[in-house]
C-alpha cells in the first residue's frame, strides 16, 4: 500500500507554522528571561537564529526548525526538512557545524522502513552541508514531524541580523516563490512530475550562499522567507529596522507552475492566515489581484534568502547568488524612511 504522508498533516511543511499575528500574542506574554551580554541575536526582532559571542573571533548560531510533511515522499521531506533548518544558520551569515535530529511519528500508522527513508534525506542534505548528525531525539505522537536542531559559527562582525538594513537599501530575493501554492497541488492531486521536480530542486537547494555574502561590503541584513511568507518576513526586517519597504510585484522571481495555479485560485490555509495577521500593513493597488496577493503571502518551506544590501553592492549580491546556481535571483525593491510598512507598486 502507497504511504501519502500528507495525509496525516492538515498542514505541511512551514504552512503548518503558528500564523505571525498570534504568535507576536504568545511571545508578548512571556515572562523576559536572561539576556546576557555575549547574546548578540535572541527574540527581540524574530530574526532567523540566536547568536552568542563566544570569543573576538567566533560566535555560535544557534536554530531549531521541524515541521509536517509538505511531500508525500518521505526522502524527499526528510531533505526538505533538513535544508529548511539549516537555512537559518546561513541567513545569519554563519557557517553549520553540527546538527541534532527532531524526530515525531505515529508508529502504529507508519511502516518503519518508511520513517527510516525520512532520516536518510535529513542525512543526505547534513552530509551535502558538510554537517554532522550528533545525536537527537523522537516521540511516537499522531502526526509525523521532521526538523534539526542546527549550530553554526560566524565571526561576529559578519552576523548579519534582519534589523541592521538601512534606507536606500535595494532588496534582492534568492529563489522563486510558489513553494505552497505547490504543496496544495500536491494535496489535490495535481501536481505532475515535472512540477514536482521542480518544487524540489527550489526547497532542496542550500542556502550556503549566505556566509559568502555577509563577506560582501554594502551587505547589510540578511533573512530567509519561509512561513510566514515574502511579506512577512520582509515586515519582520522593517519592523526590525524601523523602515518602510517597496517592492514591484513584476520583478518577483515566480515558479513557473505555482503562478499557473496560483491563477486558478489554489492557496494553502496559512496563506490567509498570514494576511489576516499583517495585511493591515501592506499598501497595494486596487488593481492587486487575488492571485497576486497568495504569491506574496504564500508559506514558503525551505524558501529563499532576503538580502537588504547598499545599491553599490547589487551586481556583487547577484553575482554571489548566480556563482552558487540561483539562477532566478532578482532584484525587488528598494528600503527607505518611514513606518514598517510594506508597498507593493
Amino acid at each position: 500500500m502507497e504511504i501519502k504522508l500528507t495525509q496525516f498533516s492538515p498542514g505541511g511543511g512551514c504552512g503548518c507554522k503558528i500564523a505571525p499575528g498570534v504568535l507576536q500574542q504568545l511571545l508578548a506574554k512571556a515572562p523576559p528571561g536572561i539576556v546576557p551580554p555575549a547574546l548578540m541575536v535572541g527574540t527581540e526582532t524574530s530574526d532567523d537564529a540566536a547568536v552568542y559571542k563566544l570569543n573576538e573571533e567566533q560566535a555560535l548560531v544557534a536554530t531549531t526548525d521541524f515541521f509536517t510533511p509538505v511531500v508525500d515522499d518521505p526522502y524527499d521531506f526528510g531533505r526538505i526538512a533538513a535544508t529548511n533548518a539549516v537555512s537559518d544558520v546561513y541567513a545569519m551569515g554563519g557557517t553549520p557545524i553540527m546538527a541534532l535530529s527532531l524526530l515525531g511519528m505515529p508508529l502504529d500508522k507508519l511502516p518503519l522502513d518508511v520513517i527510516g527513508r525520512v532520516l536518510e534525506g535529513g542525512s543526505a542534505i547534513c552530509r551535502e552541508a558538510g554537517v554532522p548528525i550528533a545525536g537527537g531525539h523522537s516521540i511516537d505522537i499522531p502526526e509525523p514531524i521532521y526538523g534539526l536542531v542546527v549550530m553554526g559559527l560566524v565571526h561576529p562582525a559578519r552576523v548579519r541580523r534582519n534589523s541592521d538594513a538601512r534606507a536606500g537599501d535595494a532588496l534582492i530575493l534568492g529563489k522563486p516563490l510558489g513553494v505552497g501554492v505547490l504543496s496544495s497541488a500536491i494535496k489535490k492531486g495535481r501536481l505532475g512530475a515535472a512540477g514536482y521536480a521542480e518544487m524540489i530542486r527550489h526547497t532542496t537547494q542550500l542556502n550556503r550562499v549566505g556566509a559568502r555574502l555577509a563577506e560582501l561590503d554594502g551587505v547589510h541584513a540578511l533573512t530567509d522567507v519561509t512561513g510566514f511568507g515574502l511579506a512577512g518576513h520582509l515586515l519582520e526586517i522593517c519592523r526590525g529596522s524601523r523602515l518602510a519597504a517597496q517592492i514591484r510585484f513584476e520583478a518577483l522571481p515566480l515558479i513557473e507552475t505555482a503562478l499557473g495555479f496560483a491563477r486558478e485560485g489554489l492557496a494553502t490555509g496559512a496563506t490567509s492566515r498570514n494576511w489576516n495577521s499583517y495585511g493591515e500593513s501592506i499598501l497595494s493597488p486596487a488593481s492587486l489581484e487575488a492571485w497576486q496577493r497568495t504569491l506574496l503571502t504564500d508559506p514558503q518551506t525551505s524558501g529563499g534568502l532576503l538580502v537588504s544590501c547598499a545599491p553599490t553592492a547589487v551586481d556583487a549580491v547577484l553575482a554571489a547568488f548566480r556563482a552558487d546556481g540561483f539562477n532566478q535571483a532578482a532584484e525587488i525593491g528598494t528600503l527607505c524612511e518611514g513606518p514598517a510598512l510594506l508597498r507593493v507598486v
